[in-house]
């Protein structure tokens, strides 16, 4: 029996499975409540998998070599989220430039929000420049981190939690702004919770959710190419 619980704390098979099955019960949990705002699939599946791992005793430093079959998919389904943008191609048509214009706005306001907001309430230029790439797809946001000078796993902890928060009330704040627009909304959740909440866009329609997979990339590009600079200016203030 000993040999049998070993087995399942560290063999990849049982953690992936174990992942899988979580994702799963949050799928359920979301389709069952109608999709309730704290039904997010990632959300539940990271709480349970959360419990699991201490009540088995399990390291995330076991888990994560363990589920790396997980996160090499992730990249290939992350390209996959072009095909419902073709599909969608046409509708591009009267918001491009806005669009362009958009994007690269919010990720400088989200750049200097989060730096600014860390200076004000105390923390150094280190925690700043951690948080400033929050808003980039994970990925993206720890490179970013580790060039810039700041705690890369910290980075990629607030991307997670600045996704998962924008999925769970997104939506309902672009609701009472009475922004109904699928393309608006798909753009806004795309820039501010990146590939969860074009999980989430995606759950609500396929236009919605193109446009978010399109502005997920963009603001990932937008925030490369500006975090560098409004670093320089930030810390000459």
């Amino acid at each position: 029996m000993s040999e049998t619980l070993e087995w399942m704390r560290t063999s990849p098979v049982a953690l992936v499975a174990l992942t899988l099955l979580a994702y799963r019960i949050g799928c359920e949990a979301r389709d069952r409540s109608g999709g309730h705002a704290l039904a997010q699939p990632v959300l539940v599946a990271i709480v349970l998998i959360g419990v699991v791992l201490w009540a088995a005793d399990i390291d995330y430093s076991t888990y994560r070599p363990g589920t790396e079959l997980i996160a090499f998919w992730l990249g290939p389904a992350t390209v996959a989220l072009a095909i419902p943008l073709h599909r969608q191609f046409a509708r591009l048509r009267g918001v491009l430039l806005p669009m362009l214009v958009a994007v690269p706005v919010g990720a400088a306001t989200s750049i200097l929000t989060a730096y600014a907001l860390v200076r004000l309430l105390g923390g150094d230029d280190l925690l700043a420049t951690t948080m400033a790439p929050k808003a980039a797809t994970t990925p993206v946001s720890i490179a970013l981190s580790e060039v810039a000078g700041g705690i890369p796993p910290l980075t990629a902890v607030l991307a997670i939690a600045v996704g998962i928060l924008g999925a769970v009330i997104g939506p309902v704040v672009l609701t009472i702004a009475r922004i109904r627009d699928p393309r608006a909304r798909g753009l806004a959740l795309g820039a501010t919770s990146h590939g969860i909440g074009t999980s989430r866009a995606l759950a609500e329609s396929e236009e919605e959710g193109a446009f978010a997979g399109l502005s997920m990339g963009l603001t990932a590009l937008a925030t490369s190419l500006l975090l560098p600079v409004l670093l320089v200016m930030l810390r000459q203030l």
